[in-house]
């Protein structure tokens, strides 16, 4: 079983995002991983809930959460600016991240970053912000480079996923790799294009995926 999953409601200053929490059926719950949307993606991303329920086979905890408002997401289809506002993007993290540490099913527990495209920036900017609760950060498809100084504070062991025919994506990672400070890994998925939608390419974004904050939270 993948768990139950409920809509909620996360306040971030004056904005309410909405997000699905996904909590894993039975037994200890080991952590919760909170995911940061890239460009033009949303909670109802299929690649983000495929992962999403596999992480909670695992007896990990997940939410799924809008960084932008429905009106937002409207003015960013046409401008193309508020995705790559990595500081506003970032602001909402750390309040989803403090709503994690108040909520009675998440209270207490590590918490783990996946991003995507632009939400992986954000997360590394934001895992700086609250490096005492944020235990891990795996990174697909992402522009890490757009975190920029944050990177070398970053204290969570981080991994960066990409697909081998994503080029451009692969040279903005590896120089973030190297700005790192944290422990941190590249893993270059072979055939895979940005979005992965190659047979067998998810399936392997998943694994190294839920390896990694299965080690770390």
């Amino acid at each position: 079983m993948a768990g139950h999953q409920d809509a909620v409601t996360v306040a971030a200053g004056r904005t309410v995002l909405q997000g699905i929490l996904g909590i894993p059926d039975g037994g200890e719950t080991n952590g919760v991983v909170l995911f940061a949307h890239g460009s033009g993606s949303s909670r109802h991303s299929p690649r983000n809930r495929h992962v999403a329920k596999l992480l909670r086979r695992g007896g990990l905890a997940t939410l799924l959460i809008d960084l932008l408002t429905t009106a937002e997401e409207a003015i960013d289809a046409r401008t193309g600016h508020l995705r790559f506002d990595i500081d506003l993007l970032a602001r909402r993290l750390v309040a989803a991240t403090d709503w994690l540490g108040a909520e009675p099913d998440t209270r207490g527990l590590r918490i783990g970053y996946f991003g995507a495209s632009t939400g992986a920036g954000a997360a590394l900017v934001a895992a700086t912000e609250r490096p005492e609760v944020v235990g891990a950060i795996v990174s697909r498809g992402g522009r890490p480079d757009l975190a920029g100084p944050a990177l070398a504070r970053v204290k969570a062991p981080t991994l960066l996923i990409v697909g081998g025919h994503d080029l451009p994506v692969i040279r903005m990672n590896r120089e973030a790799l190297a700005q790192l400070r944290a422990e941190a890994r590249l893993e270059i998925v072979p055939g895979a294009t940005h979005l992965f939608e190659e047979p067998g390419a998810l399936d392997e974004v998943e694994r190294l995926a839920a390896d990694w904050f299965e080690r770390h939270l």
